[in-house]
């Protein structure tokens, strides 16, 4: 199994480090939870942190770039021997629309390595959505507290003025 880490960051396989580190904190801003709430972007954030993990090791990403140069040709056999129909419903992908069951990779310490990221990213992604909502719950507490602040110092202004009025008559 073979996930496109290109696509999900939406470079080139000749884009630079630089241009590789850029992408990816630009998925990570556009896939945040707080940019897309009501939307479950977990999945999302995984690919991106696991593509991420892969492509900015050296050794990891030459490793997966043989691999990935396997895959786009095993991919271009496939639509010389089948019609694009059929190539649709033999193509076998899972859960993600950037994963390939149909392709194997032989690279057994790059599958290691991959598998290690899928977890790695898995976990960033549970961390990054309980950071989020700790911070939503501390927001909505100090905005809770700044209001009951706000209607004590009302009271006690209104008491205040209360009172004077009451000494003046």
């Amino acid at each position: 199994m073979l996930k496109d880490y290109y696509r999900i960051l939406e470079v080139s396989q000749n884009s630079t480090d630089e241009e590789i580190k850029k992408a990816f904190r630009e998925q990570a801003i556009k896939w945040h939870p707080d940019r897309n709430q009501g939307t479950d972007t977990t999945l999302h954030m995984q690919e991106i942190n696991e593509a991420y993990l892969i492509l900015k090791d050296k050794e990891a990403r030459r490793r997966y770039d043989i691999e990935y140069n396997k895959f786009k040709q095993h991919q271009e056999q496939q639509q010389r021997n089948t019609n694009e129909k059929s190539q649709n419903k033999n193509q076998e992908q899972t859960s993600s629309k950037y994963e390939y069951s149909d392709f194997t990779v032989d690279d057994d310490l790059l599958a290691k390595w991959m598998a290690n990221a899928k977890r790695q990213s898995v976990e960033l992604a549970k961390q990054t959505i309980r950071d989020f909502k700790g911070v939503t719950k501390a927001a909505a507490n100090g905005c809770l507290n700044g209001v009951i602040q706000l209607i004590i110092w009302v009271v006690v202004i209104n008491l205040i003025i209360l009172f004077f009025r009451t000494c003046s008559n």
